[in-house]
């Protein structure tokens, strides 16, 4: 009989984290969807590009060198496209780092 009264609390058990489990799927679904992808996208969009102190300063720097010599203008879009890399080299680094904290905190 103790046994059949462990089995049953076991299958309750289970039973609840199937139903969390599903809930956490059904969650992670409706964050896919294009108005959670968007509403995300508008509540994040003032602490993006146009708030970052590295492109007001290459703005500045454009401006600046437009000014002064049209000679230099190509130089602007290499120091632009210098700048993408920058930012794309960080994001990378950034998610390295968590995938090694996620793998140094599962052992």
């Amino acid at each position: 009989m103790r046994r059949l009264h462990d089995l049953e609390a076991r299958r309750l058990n289970l039973i609840a984290r199937c139903e969390q489990q599903r809930l956490e799927v059904a969650y992670r679904i409706a964050e896919l969807s294009p108005a959670a992808q968007l509403s995300q996208w508008s509540r994040r969009a003032p602490s993006s590009a146009a708030s970052h102190p590295f492109a007001w300063l290459l703005s500045l720097g454009t401006l600046l060198v437009m000014m002064r010599e049209r000679r230099l203008v190509g130089w602007i879009g290499k120091v632009g496209a210098g700048m993408a890399l920058i930012s794309r080299a960080t994001a990378i680094v950034r998610l390295l780092r968590q995938l090694r904290s996620l793998s140094g905190g599962g052992r």
